[in-house]
């Protein structure tokens, strides 16, 4: 029976690393589910028809880590057809055998409620802003700004906001070395895989 990891945050809280990290040490497979939104915004033209008509050379254009891909993706998610367009994608993917991580900002919550593992990573502003500068060489200050802007719009928007699930355990990477943050993550995706054993 697959076992699905559901990993949501906010931009630049670890999410992503920590998600990759799991699926190595679990040998699951993997989804940035951020990529398909970034890839539909990065697609231009009408989103739903961009959403409905993703393949796999979308996924892999270079420039979806970009700070202008992360601001579309966001656009994009708000538009509940897009949003239905790639539900079912994620909820298959889920099902991979023997598992899947899917990190995201709705996956405990609507895309994968029943996940056997939620976790919630969070990280203070200004880190996650140091993080993202770091890894884009841009400026912390308009980072810092664009990531608020992009969180109050995620968290806000009518459907799927980003919000922790109820029985997600939150896991704040503010003060953690990758490493820590790592290790914390496959203890509690260990632990739900032995209590889940007959």
């Amino acid at each position: 029976m697959p076992f699905t990891i559901a990993i949501d945050g906010p931009a630049a809280s670890g999410k992503g690393t920590i998600a990759r990290a799991l699926a190595r040490h679990f040998g699951f497979a993997h989804l940035d589910t951020g990529l398909l939104y970034r890839a539909v915004g990065a697609k231009g033209g009408d989103p739903v028809q961009a959403a409905r008509s993703l393949t796999p050379d979308d996924l892999a254009r270079e420039d979806l880590r970009s700070a202008a891909a992360g601001q579309a993706a966001s656009r994009v998610a708000a538009i509940p057809e897009v949003r239905a367009a790639l539900t079912e994608f994620q909820r298959a993917f889920a099902r991979t055998e023997p598992g899947a991580v899917l990190d995201g900002r709705d996956i405990g919550t609507v895309i994968c409620p029943g996940a056997e593992v939620k976790i919630y990573v969070t990280a203070s502003d200004s880190v996650r802003a140091h993080r993202r500068a770091m890894e884009l060489g841009a400026d912390e200050a308009v980072i810092l700004a664009e990531l608020r802007e992009r969180d109050a719009r995620d968290a806000a928007r009518d459907v799927a906001p980003m919000r922790p699930a109820d029985d997600a355990e939150a896991l704040d990477t503010t003060a953690l070395r990758i490493e820590d943050a790592i290790a914390r993550a496959i203890a509690i995706a260990e632990r739900a895989r032995t209590q889940a054993r007959p």
